[in-house]
């Protein structure tokens, strides 16, 4: 069954006073049915989180572009755009004078396998039909409590320290990498790439129905209007590519 792409990225600055989130859908430039999808949640003051999540899409760009899947694996090159981010934010540093960090999800579509990798608390959600298949593990203190049984998954939603992360891209420390890969791929899969600005309003299965549901770009305008609205007022900047597969329309017989 031939299979296509029905794809939008979408944002929301929120309540905040400026946009640190960057999202991008990229195509690799000699096509082939590659392309890569990234999300960066940007943090620091005044521009910091701005210059940080910038960084890392310009690197995602670049690697991308230099990408051959004959001369390189998926996750050599993913690995590499968060290795190389964190070093071009931490070194940025010495010539700006902000303190700039930023999580990042990547997601590496291509013929037959998709592979995906982050750092921090950006999420990578993947979904078959409307049911929730899996999605990456926070790098923050409350996915730690909620792995030593100490807290539940929705008292971490609510939890005063969610915030906190333990690794991200340009600390002082290596950033931690966390790599998946999936050959097993089927009409009626999706994948969602967010911020905490999204997620942290939802649960897995109410994403999951509602990406199911809508085309990408109604899901994409659904979710943001329903984290505004729960938000109150308080809401973070909000970032969201959504990726669906779906059967390709038949090609009509020559005249």
């Amino acid at each position: 069954m031939p299979i296509t792409i029905d794809a939008c990225v979408a944002q929301h600055q929120g309540d905040r006073k400026e946009q640190q989130d960057r999202v991008a859908l990229v195509p690799h430039p000699k096509g082939g049915g590659v392309a890569l999808a990234v999300v960066a949640d940007g943090m620091g003051g005044h521009t910091g989180g701005v210059l940080a999540a910038q960084q890392v899409i310009h690197t995602a760009r670049n690697n991308l572009e230099q990408y051959s899947a004959r001369e390189e694996s998926a996750q050599s090159m993913l690995e590499s755009c968060l290795s190389e981010s964190h070093m071009l934010i931490k070194a940025s540093r010495f010539i700006n004078e902000k303190d700039p960090h930023s999580t990042a999800v990547m997601l590496l579509l291509q013929p037959g396998k998709v592979s995906w990798v982050h750092c921090g608390d950006s999420r990578m959600y993947r979904f078959r039909g409307d049911k929730p298949f899996f999605h990456t593990t926070d790098h923050s203190y409350v996915e730690q409590l909620v792995a030593k049984g100490k807290i539940t998954q929705e008292q971490a939603l609510v939890h005063p320290n969610r915030n906190i992360l333990v690794t991200s891209l340009g600390g002082n420390e290596a950033p931690k990498i966390d790599f998946g890969e999936s050959k097993d791929l089927q009409v009626g899969d999706s994948f969602l790439l967010c911020s905490d600005g999204l997620w942290g309003y939802f649960s897995d299965a109410e994403l999951g129905g509602v990406v199911a549901a809508y085309s990408a770009r109604e899901a994409s305008e659904l979710l943001i209007s329903r984290a505004r609205t729960r938000a109150r007022g308080e809401g973070d900047n909000v970032s969201v590519a959504i990726l669906k597969l779906v059967e390709a329309p038949a090609k009509k017989p020559a005249a």
